[in-house]
């Protein structure tokens, strides 16, 4: 009799009752994962989004820091006149709309790009100016202030002797295009390395697959030559594409109209790597802004224009990506005359 408690009370689930708990516990682990997942992924957006700022900031800070320095001349041709000369020395500032770099001749010519290549409808962005010299009371000294550096954080070590008419022109150059490396579109800087006496080109930041360019001139016409001796007060009254500056057939007239540019407007698409986005979808970017071209417009009309420059209008194929757009201007510090 005593037995019959006893057996009762150690014995074991039922089917019935095991099968209840692995189906609780099963729940439970899939809201646990389901809950991990969740969160890791929500790790993964925010840390992607911090990293597209951080980069963000790093390309304008290096663009911004060229631009303060484009233009600029060693005090000692500042302040002497040009003399009367045939030569038509290269303008500061320059561009070419919608191309990549030319390794061979960067800063006179471009190449296109092929629509399948990341980058398309990316500009080229040309910036010049001149080392400054360590001045000396012998005013004899070729060595450099190592204050001027091209874009890729090189500082000449030594400048043109100034007691030769070639040392007024001689200028270092930073060009900032789209390229691609480790197979993501990258911002790239294009500089001139004296050691092996060629162009060579360095990643800034990955994941810029758009970079758009913008003109601010002072009194130029879109393809037409500026009247010699045009009132110039040095501040835009128009932002113009590269190709809208020239003048076809008349380097002289280019040049002049690239010598009145007096701002840079800048705009760019960063993408993040795959599946940092929550979802998917199709995204219209406008580098340029959201501005409204009148009262009336849509989204991004201001300086959009799909036609003569498709990358200002931007629809990246929904990839499971995070983007941003960045848009900045510089105002140009220094005289970009002659």
């Amino acid at each position: 009799m005593s037995a019959t408690p006893h057996r009762r009370a150690i014995r074991g689930l039922t089917l019935i009752e095991l099968l209840v708990a692995m189906a609780v516990g099963l729940v439970v682990v899939l809201a646990a994962v389901s809950a991990l997942t969740v969160a890791r992924r929500g790790f993964t957006t925010v840390d992607a989004a911090s990293q597209l700022r951080d980069n963000g900031r790093f390309a304008a800070d290096m663009i911004q820091r060229i631009g303060v320095q484009t233009g600029y001349r060693d005090v000692f041709f500042a302040a002497t006149p040009r003399q009367p000369t045939t030569t038509d020395p290269a303008p500061s500032i320059m561009g070419f709309n919608n191309a990549k770099v030319n390794l061979t001749s960067p800063l006179t010519s471009s190449t296109a790009r092929p629509a399948t290549e990341a980058g398309t409808g990316s500009d080229v962005l040309i910036m010049r100016y001149q080392p400054a010299q360590i001045h000396t009371m012998t005013v004899s000294s070729t060595d450099a202030d190592k204050t001027m550096i091209d874009c890729a954080g090189n500082a000449p070590a030594t400048v043109a002797d100034i007691n030769t008419t070639a040392a007024r022109d001689a200028l270092m150059a930073s060009v900032f295009s789209i390229g691609v490396n480790q197979g993501e579109p990258t911002l790239m800087c294009t500089y001139y390395d004296s050691a092996t006496s060629a162009w060579l080109s360095s990643p800034i930041v990955q994941g810029v697959e758009n970079f758009q360019v913008l003109y601010g001139v002072d009194g130029v016409t879109a393809g037409t030559a500026t009247a010699a001796g045009a009132a110039s007060p040095n501040v835009p009254n128009a932002y113009l594409r590269a190709d809208q500056i020239g003048v076809s057939g008349n380097s002289t007239a280019t040049n002049a109209n690239w010598r009145r540019v007096r701002s840079v407007r800048i705009g760019m698409v960063l993408r993040s790597a795959k599946g940092a986005a929550q979802d998917s979808q199709t995204q219209t970017f406008y580098p340029f802004g959201p501005t409204k071209g009148s009262a009336t417009g849509t989204t991004g009309s201001a300086f959009a224009d799909a036609t003569n420059d498709p990358g200002t209008v931007f629809q990246p194929t929904p990839d499971g990506r995070l983007r941003q757009t960045l848009t900045f201007t510089i105002h140009l510090r220094n005289d970009q005359g002659l």
